[in-house]
């Protein structure tokens, strides 16, 4: 397993990277699939990485709390699946069953939407504002190993900014897990 933390190639202010990426429900997605959200939480994660896996959790509270003030949150799969079996679309669909996501899980099959948003690893979050500009790239919390516990909720107090419609006052936070598996 290959450990990356994430890089800043969108920077705060800039309009995100758009796509149209078909979700696990079968339907396809873009930013602009959710006309009444106020803030969303681009999450490019996968099925087998134990950092990815930790975060659910997290992920769905953050949507419990705030999915009813504006909140969307959309996790994208970039993994080959070729290397990685276990993250095809197929297993996409069992593992949003098996963690009960109540998020959007979407698959980015040609990885031209990961490489867009320089997404390195998996989880790496992107904070949008309504209008999908960048207001804030960092980790969900300070809990940088599955095993440990979160102290500091750096993207539930992101949020919480954009849902007021201030500015996020954290600098850039890197998120750490396993590696985007890249096709060769």
């Amino acid at each position: 397993m290959v450990l990356l933390s994430s890089e800043q190639k969108v920077k705060v202010g800039e309009t995100a990277p758009d796509f149209k990426l078909r979700g696990t429900d079968g339907k396809t997605y873009s930013l602009h699939s959710f006309p009444s959200a106020k803030a969303i939480l681009v999450v490019f994660g996968c099925n087998h990485c134990p950092y990815l896996q930790a975060k659910i959790g997290p992920l769905n509270e953050l949507h419990s709390k705030y999915s009813g003030k504006g909140l969307q949150i959309v996790m994208i799969n970039s993994n080959d699946p070729k290397q990685y079996p276990e993250d095809d679309f197929e297993h996409m669909k069992e593992f949003v069953a098996d963690r009960k996501i109540r998020f959007t899980y979407v698959v980015d099959e040609t990885q031209e939407v990961a490489r867009a948003y320089g997404a390195v690893c998996t989880p790496d979050p992107f904070l949008l504002t309504a209008t999908g500009k960048l207001a804030w790239h960092g980790r969900i919390d300070n809990a940088m190993s599955p095993e440990q516990k979160a102290t500091q909720f750096d993207m539930k107090e992101a949020i919480e900014s954009v849902l007021a419609g201030m500015k996020v006052d954290k600098p850039f936070l890197a998120s750490m897990g396993c590696s985007i598996k890249w096709k060769k």
